[in-house]
C-alpha cells in the first residue's frame, strides 16, 4: 500500500503501513524493553508485575497513543506547532515533549554507546563467569574518560547519519531493516534460552502469578514502566503520526504498536529470566542484569559459543536503543524545521552537535565529575529525573486531558473514524479513559516518580 505527500505539500511522509508501523514501534522498543522490563520483573516477582504490566499497557498504552496519532495525523505538525494550531493554551504541552526528547537524548547514546562497546568487549573475549568480574569491567567503562565518549560518538553518528536523510528515506528505510532485525535476534537467543537446562523455572516465575507478590510497590513499577516503555507523552508519536497519510486506520495502528512492543518485552524476559535461573545468578540484580550478569552467563556457554550468543545480544541491545533515539532526535529535528524553518541537515547537525556535548557531561559525571550533583544527583541521572518522572508524565496528562476535554468531541471522532469511513464502536469508551481513567493513572506515575506515593 503506497502512500504519497498530498498534492502541493513538501512534507515528507511515510511511504507504507508497514514502514510507520516499524518505525512507530522502533520509537517504542528500546532500551526499556530489552534492559529495564527483565530487571524490574527479576525484582519485583515476575508473574505478578507482567500481570499488572498488561493491564496497564492495555488500559494506557492504546488510549494514550490514539490520543496522540490523532493529533500529530490531525495537523501534519510536529508537537509545539501541533498545539499551537489547534489551541494555543496548550503549546507549552508541546514545548515540554521537546524538552523531554533533548533532554533524553542528552543521556541516552551514553547508553547505546555502552551496548555498541559490548560488541566489542564479546568479539573480543572479555565476558567472564564471574559476576564480580563482569561488574568492575562495566565499572570501568561507564566510570572512564575516553572510552564512553568514543562509544557515544559512535553511536550518535549512526543516529544522525540516518536522521539526516529525511522519513521515507531515513528513517522509515532503516526502521525497515532494523525491527526485522531485531526480531530474528531476539527469537534466536529465546531460542537459546529455552533449551538451557532448567528454563522451565525462570518461565513459571516470569508468567505464573504470584498473588501475594502484589504490592503497591510491585503495582507502581509495573504502571511506570507501561508509560515509559511506549514512548508516551514526549512527542514522539505526534512527531511521526504527522507524516502519516490521512487514509490510515489510527485505531489499527494504535493498537499494532503496544503489541509489538509489550511482545518484544515479554520476549527480552523470556531470554533473561529462564537464563538467569538456569545458571543460578540472582534475579534481582536490578540495572546490572543486562551488562553484568547476562555477560557472565554468557561466557558459562563456553568461548565460541558464548561469544556468539553475546555478539547477538549486544547487537539486540543496540539495535532496540538506536530505534528508540532515532524518534527521539526526530522530535527536536521536526521542530527546527517545522518552527524556526531550517533545513533538515542544519537542524540534525546543530542539534546533535549540542546534544554530544551533553553527552559529555552526562558520561563524566559517573566518572571524574561524580562530585558534581544537582538536586543530589550527578547530571547523568538528574537528566533521567527530569525527563521520565517529570516532563513525560505531565505531557501525557495534558495530552489525554486535552484530547477528552478540550478539542471537542465530534472533532476528534472525525479525526480518529476518518471522516466516519472507520468504525470505532469504543470510541466513548476511549473518550471516558482520556477524560479520567488514564489521567489519574499518569498523576500516580507521577506523585510516585517525585517521591510522594
Amino acid at each position: 500500500m503506497q502512500q504519497q505527500p498530498t498534492k502541493g505539500s513538501s512534507r515528507d511522509q511515510f511511504v507504507s503501513k508497514v514502514g510507520f508501523i516499524f518505525a512507530a514501534a522502533g520509537s517504542a522498543i528500546g532500551l526499556g524493553n530489552i534492559w529495564r522490563f527483565p530487571y524490574l520483573a527479576g525484582k519485583n516477582g515476575g508473574g505478578a508485575f507482567v500481570l499488572f504490566y498488561l493491564i496497564c499497557v492495555i488500559v494506557l498504552g492504546f488510549g494514550l497513543m490514539l490520543a496522540e496519532f490523532v493529533i500529530g495525523r490531525h495537523t501534519q505538525l510536529s508537537s509545539v506547532d501541533a498545539f499551537k494550531k489547534l489551541d494555543k493554551r496548550f503549546t507549552f504541552v508541546g514545548g515540554m515533549g521537546v524538552l523531554a526528547a533533548f533532554i533524553i537524548m542528552g543521556y541516552y547514546p551514553v547508553v547505546g554507546g555502552w551496548s555498541v562497546a559490548y560488541i566489542f568487549k564479546t568479539i573480543l573475549g572479555q565476558l567472564s563467569t564471574d559476576a564480580a568480574i563482569m561488574g568492575d569491567v562495566f565499572g570501568s567503562l561507564v566510570t572512564g574518560i575516553l572510552s564512553p565518549i568514543f562509544w557515544t560518538a559512535i553511536y550518535m553518528l549512526a543516529n544522525i547519519v540516518i536522521v539526516a536523510k529525511g522519513i521515507s528515506s531515513g528513517i522509515e528505510k532503516a526502521s525497515k531493516v532494523m525491527i526485522p532485525t531485531l526480531l530474528g535476534l531476539l527469537a534466536i537467543l529465546v531460542i537459546r534460552s529455552l533449551t538451557l537446562p532448567g528454563s522451565i523455572e525462570g518461565l513459571k516465575y516470569l508468567f505464573l502469578p504470584d498473588f501475594s507478590k502484589i504490592t503497591g510497590e510491585v503495582m507502581m513499577a509495573a504502571l511506570g514502566q507501561a508509560f515509559f516503555s511506549l514512548s508516551l507523552g514526549m512527542g514522539c508519536m505526534i512527531t511521526y503520526s504527522s507524516y502519516l497519510s490521512k487514509k490510515e486506520n489510527l485505531v489499527q495502528n494504535a493498537t499494532i504498536v503496544p503489541v509489538l512492543d509489550t511482545a518484544i518485552a515479554l520476549l527480552a524476559g523470556v531470554v533473561i529470566i529462564p537464563a538467569t535461573v538456569s545458571f543460578g545468578f540472582d534475579l534481582g540484580q536490578g540495572p546490572g542484569l543486562v551488562f553484568v550478569t547476562v555477560p557472565a552467563i554468557f561466557a558459562t556457554m563456553g568461548p565460541v559459543l558464548g561469544r556468539v550468543f553475546g555478539i547477538i545480544f549486544f547487537l539486540l541491545l543496540t539495535l532496540a536503543a538506536l530505534t528508540s533515539s532515532l524518534s527521539l532526535l526526530e522530535v527536536v529535528v521536526s521542530y527546527l524545521i517545522d518552527n524556526k524553518n531550517w533545513e533538515r541537515k542544519k537542524a540534525v547537525g546543530f542539534s546533535s552537535v549540542i546534544l554530544f556535548l551533553i553527552c559529555i557531561a552526562a558520561s563524566l559525571s559517573m566518572g571524574v565529575w561524580s562530585d558534581f550533583h544537582l538536586l543530589g544527583m550527578n547530571i547523568f541521572d538528574f537528566l533521567d529525573w527530569l525527563a521520565n518522572n517529570i516532563l513525560l508524565p505531565l505531557g501525557g496528562m495534558f495530552i489525554t486531558l486535552f484530547v477528552g476535554w478540550f478539542w471537542g468531541k465530534d472533532k476528534v471522532k472525525a479525526e480518529v473514524t476518518n471522516g466516519g469511513e472507520i468504525n470505532f464502536s469504543l470510541f466513548n469508551v476511549w473518550i471516558f479513559l482520556c477524560r479520567w481513567v488514564i489521567p489519574i493513572i499518569i498523576g500516580l506515575v507521577l506523585l510516585s516518580g517525585i517521591g510522594i506515593i
